[in-house]
């Protein structure tokens, strides 16, 4: 991207359907005040129907913005719809941060790279282990799954209740994923450092099923990408069995730094005063 992006009345977005209840306009709000940049960062919720047209109107710079993050349901529609999608998208089939270079719109996936910058900031040596195991085969699971294996873990067991989905997910991602329907949980803990939650089980203060923990290794950890409530129930269970616990609150903020960037020019960083400022809007709701 050119110098102008950091030149006055730069504007970015987060779009959805519905977009009302994301964070983004926090989180970005927060680095340009605290980076003291111009420029705006805000919700534009787009219809299914309409998504098309505005990717169109962000093309030819009628929209008046520079780019910005997309989220349900139009992952998938914005790496269709971008010029140039890189590598981790097109293996995704999904983009979550669009951009304008020279002319064309490029597209990314930033939520591996957030979920393992997440982990490498609350508990460095969680990628130690070479197995790793992954409840649910949705779409938030995809890019868990990436990046798991790009950092190097030899074997990945997908867990699921419908065991044809983890199946595809283990057709997409190579031979070091597998998949396992749920009465199959306990034996494929056995020996795992890493446990991760990608479904919404316990989100908002539903009910979890219990999870006996103890087939993990001494030392591993569990991480849930829900981050409302901070402290899910499936995380609870593991930290009162003795594991270390990582919460998802993380990965939304470390997401939004590569977009940041590409916008505005600036590398933000993610640090306490911006967690709190989340923490305490979540409380607000």
């Amino acid at each position: 991207m050119d110098d102008s992006r950091e030149t006055p009345g730069v504007n970015a977005f987060v779009t959805g359907y519905p977009v009302k209840h994301s964070r983004s306009p926090l989180i970005h709000g927060y680095w340009l005040r605290q980076l003291r940049l111009a420029g705006s960062y805000r919700a534009h919720e787009v219809s299914v129907e309409d998504f098309s047209s505005f990717i169109a109107s962000l093309k030819d710079g009628t929209s008046g913005f520079v780019g910005g993050n997309v989220t349900i349901p139009h992952k998938e529609a914005a790496f269709k719809l971008a010029d140039r999608p890189d590598e981790l998208s097109r293996e995704l089939g999904a983009s979550n941060t669009l951009w304008l270079e020279n002319g064309l719109l490029h597209a990314t996936n930033t939520d591996g790279r957030g979920f393992t910058a997440n982990l490498d900031e609350r508990h460095h040596g969680w990628d130690r282990s070479n197995r790793a195991v992954i409840l649910g085969a949705g779409g938030a699971s995809r890019a868990i799954i990436q990046a798991v294996r790009d950092r190097g873990f030899k074997e990945i067991h997908v867990v699921n209740r419908t065991v044809e989905r983890a199946r595809e997910l283990a057709d997409r991602f190579g031979e070091r994923v597998h998949a396992h329907p749920m009465a199959a949980l306990g034996e494929v803990m056995q020996g795992a450092g890493l446990f991760i939650n990608t479904t919404s089980l316990g989100m908002d203060g539903e009910a979890a099923p219990r999870i006996d923990f103890s087939p993990l290794v001494q030392g591993a950890v569990v991480t849930d990408i829900v981050y409302v409530p901070l402290k899910t129930p499936l995380l609870a269970q593991a930290e009162e069995q003795g594991f270390a616990i990582v919460d998802g609150l993380g990965m939304l903020l470390h997401q939004a730094v590569p977009g940041f960037e590409k916008w505005f020019g600036k590398r933000p960083a993610v640090d306490e005063t911006l967690r709190a400022l989340i923490i305490a809007d979540m409380e607000k709701h």
